[in-house]
């Protein structure tokens, strides 16, 4: 069974940080990018950032640039995998459920949510001013 897990939210006062993280299990994930993407309330699901299958390229929306810092780990066999996404000097408006997502690596769409195959829950981030 395929699945997205996603932990580390929380309430944190402005210019504080939160590390999300995302386990991902029940396949391999070697020819997945992944990303985070986050929905405020009555806001649609936006793209935060994205990174590719191995690691090796990224990509962050506009507003995270500098504060927020996408990874990933692979264990050897691929068979799970967790993606992380270090936010630091948080912003009121960074209040939203974050979420996680996977994508085949061929699509090389990232910030197109309807192009991601699976989607964690979402974790609550809440930030105070």
């Amino acid at each position: 069974q395929v699945q997205l897990v996603e932990s580390g939210g929380g309430l944190v006062q402005a210019g504080g940080s939160l590390r999300l993280s995302c386990a991902a299990s029940g396949r391999p994930w070697n020819n997945y990018a992944m990303a985070w993407f986050r929905q405020a309330p009555g806001k649609e699901r936006t793209f935060v950032a994205g990174i590719s299958w191995n690691g090796g390229n990224t990509d962050y929306a506009d507003s995270v640039k500098g504060r927020f810092t996408i990874s990933r780990v692979h264990p050897r066999d691929h068979a799970e995998n967790m993606l992380y996404l270090q936010m630091n000097s948080l912003k009121p408006e960074d209040t939203a459920v974050y979420y996680c997502a996977a994508q085949l690596a061929w699509y090389n769409a990232w910030t197109n949510k309807d192009r991601y195959d699976y989607w964690g829950q979402g974790t609550q981030v809440t930030v105070a001013t």
